[in-house]
């Protein structure tokens, strides 16, 4: 398996251990949520499982930089890839969010630990958009495909076309939005949810894109370059399988999932995946009632570090 490093996969991530877990009533509007009412569920656990899901991360040799969610307004603190994503170059991106709670994940402690420690140029902030309701909610809304410079968005009340367009004029990426929806009509919420994409493979619900020509475009372009498309049903992609991401650790490019998305892929999905990425699945059902996984619960640093062997960060 190589160990050269891909654009697609960072080395670095930053993870939110939640103090405060609980299921957002604001995002209701998110299918894969649990109704479990927050009173039944143990926040501890979410801490605890993100806990070991980031000691699992390290142990492959991923740079953890882990903060603590602290802040009882903010329930879903543990999904950092919403509010910010890092770009080659030294560029950082911060998101306007529907959730008025959500907002309040935003943290400048996160964006001087990342200063601090990689070169960063600018700060590009969209988040004053909230104000004219037009929200894109970072690595959720687009699955950004960093090789080929294109950034995949499912079309919904958190990906507005203004900002998505706005983004990708500033970060240089083609736009390629679509509509998505689960075999009840249920509008896909967010992309990661649909979809990952690899440096050697792509994972996607591509049934679930309601156009067929544009899903053809769709499977088209994530195949250019030689990329194996693996399939994912509906049924996978509720149980999470499409939101992994692909990261570079020690001896490799791992792929780390939730234990639910492992359980759910066949053992030819995960033959082609282990052709270029080693399987690293991490157990967080608690985490996972609140309708985000793996993917949601990691921010990649795609930065260059000021210090070539920074240390693991916690705050």
């Amino acid at each position: 398996m190589s160990i050269t490093p891909s654009i697609q996969a960072p080395s670095s991530v930053v993870m939110v251990r939640p103090h405060y877990f609980a299921v957002n009533p604001e995002t209701f509007d998110n299918a894969y949520q649990s109704d479990t009412p927050s009173s039944e569920i143990e926040s501890r656990k979410a801490y605890d499982e993100l806990t070991q899901a980031a000691d699992t991360l390290q142990s492959h040799g991923v740079n953890v930089h882990l903060f603590e969610g602290d802040n009882p307004k903010t329930p879903d603190c543990v999904f950092p890839n919403n509010w910010f994503s890092t770009h080659a170059g030294g560029h950082i991106a911060l998101y306007p969010m529907k959730a008025p709670n959500r907002r309040l994940e935003r943290r400048q402690d996160v964006m001087e630990v990342l200063k601090s420690q990689y070169r960063v140029q600018d700060i590009l902030d969209y988040s004053g958009l909230e104000h004219d309701n037009l929200y894109l909610e970072g690595t959720g809304a687009m699955v950004l495909d960093h090789m080929d410079r294109i950034a995949y968005a499912v079309t919904s009340d958190r990906t507005s076309s203004i900002v998505l367009e706005r983004f990708c004029t500033h970060f240089n990426y083609e736009p390629m939005a679509f509509s998505a929806a689960d075999a009840q009509g249920r509008a896909v919420y967010h992309t990661n949810v649909l979809m990952c994409i690899a440096t050697n493979f792509a994972m996607i619900g591509s049934g679930m894109i309601q156009d067929p020509v544009r899903r053809a475009d769709v499977l088209s372009r994530l195949s250019q370059g030689g990329r194996s498309i693996i399939e994912l049903t509906e049924a996978q992609v509720a149980r999470f399988a499409g939101n992994a991401i692909e990261l570079q650790g020690q001896n490799g490019r791992i792929l780390a999932l939730s234990q639910t998305a492992f359980d759910a892929l066949d053992d030819i999905q995960r033959t082609i995946i282990t052709a270029s990425a080693t399987l690293v699945p991490l157990k967080i059902p608690t985490i996972e009632l609140s309708g985000g996984s793996v993917r949601c619960t990691i921010a990649g640093v795609h930065l260059t570090t000021r210090h070539p062997n920074v240390l693991v960060h916690r705050s």
